[in-house]
């Protein structure tokens, strides 16, 4: 039955969303042995065209250019996401997606699959808007995620680093995708 939840947990994250492009490689300096930019957990893909955060130890740069009723708006939208996954609510769920980054009928199909053997709770913490512009967000968090398997009550809970992409869709801010950097169990 461990296996049952290690599997919907790993299907979970990749219905939910990748971090990882194959086409992009960053390798270490080859004198120097020292990572890339982009190439680790702390300096994940930073870029103005691309997702991505900067952390200096464990400190997370928020952005400073976001209005105070987008900030409001963006992080109450981040919430229901999170809200409606811990209800097990899918249609709350798929209508906190944007349709312009999820197929809303694969999603539903996924999250129902899931929810047959599976309850998931989300808890974050840190929530912090790191890029803004008027149509889009990056909200940082750290997450766990307790997958719990219904006829066993067997848990899986894995922790990490998330950055969830939010558009504007229609007056509404609606998550776009996600990229989550999963902790090495057992450290913090």
């Amino acid at each position: 039955m461990k296996k049952k939840v290690a599997v919907a947990s790993i299907a979970l994250a990749l219905v939910l969303g990748a971090c990882n492009n194959a086409d992009e490689t960053n390798e270490n300096h080859p004198e120097t042995s020292e990572a890339a930019p982009g190439n680790g957990a702390i300096d994940h893909g930073v870029d103005d065209k691309k997702v991505g955060f900067s952390m200096s130890g464990d400190q997370v740069e928020e952005a400073t250019d976001v209005p105070k009723e987008d900030k409001d708006e963006i992080l109450a939208a981040f919430e229901r996401y999170i809200e409606t996954l811990n209800n097990q609510d899918v249609e709350g769920y798929l209508a906190t997606l944007s349709t312009e980054g999820y197929d809303l009928e694969e999603e539903r199909q996924a999250m129902e699959e899931m929810l047959e053997n599976t309850t998931m709770k989300r808890e974050t913490d840190n929530e912090t808007i790191v890029k803004y512009s008027k149509d889009s967000a990056q909200v940082f968090s750290t997450l766990k995620t307790t997958f719990t398997d219904s006829e066993t009550g067997v848990e899986n809970a894995p922790e990490g680093r998330q950055v969830t992409v939010l558009t504007k869709e229609d007056g509404t801010w609606k998550v776009f995708s996600i990229h989550f950097i999963g902790d090495e169990p057992g450290k913090e």
